[in-house]
């Protein structure tokens, strides 16, 4: 069975960390793992291009009652209904977690993954206990599967 990695973030992030989403997106699809996340722009958006451009499968966890707010790049829509409820089931459904950037709705995300015993790798997110700092998108994949895959 394929690994699932969310990968969390803001709708509203400066550019340098659209790009690494992105470079995370691909290096995901590069270790033939799905990308999870909530399917909507910014970072979402990002890193489901990046796993796309790479051949890999994108699942959005959607907050809404459409499939038609899915980004672009999503294969895979998952429509909840529950507004920020769903970010309970993009944390549940990760193998492991990559938090780049985000405000409230990626922290909340960061919290549950953390209560469930997830690992969540962090570039230029919050910093609070629990989460494994990384440099950039190598490094927070890499970090990830030395976890995942001792």
């Amino acid at each position: 069975m394929k690994r699932l990695i969310s990968v969390i973030g803001g709708r509203k992030v400066e550019k340098r960390l659209l790009q690494e989403a992105e470079k995370v997106g691909r290096y995901i699809a590069r270790k033939d793992c799905v990308v999870v996340c909530g399917g909507l722009s910014g970072v979402m958006e990002a890193v489901s291009r990046g796993a796309r451009a790479e051949g890999g499968l994108t699942v959005g966890i959607l907050p809404q009652d459409h499939k038609r707010e899915a980004n672009e790049y999503t294969d895979i829509p998952i429509v909840t209904g529950l507004g920020i409820g769903r970010n309970v089931i993009i944390a549940r459904t990760a193998d492991a977690v990559i938090a780049v950037g985000g405000e409230y709705g990626t922290l909340s995300e960061i919290a549950f993954a953390l209560q469930m015993g997830k690992p969540v790798v962090g570039i230029g997110t919050w910093d609070i206990k629990g989460i494994i700092p990384a440099d950039n998108a190598e490094d927070a994949v890499k970090k990830v599967f030395d976890i995942l895959e001792p």
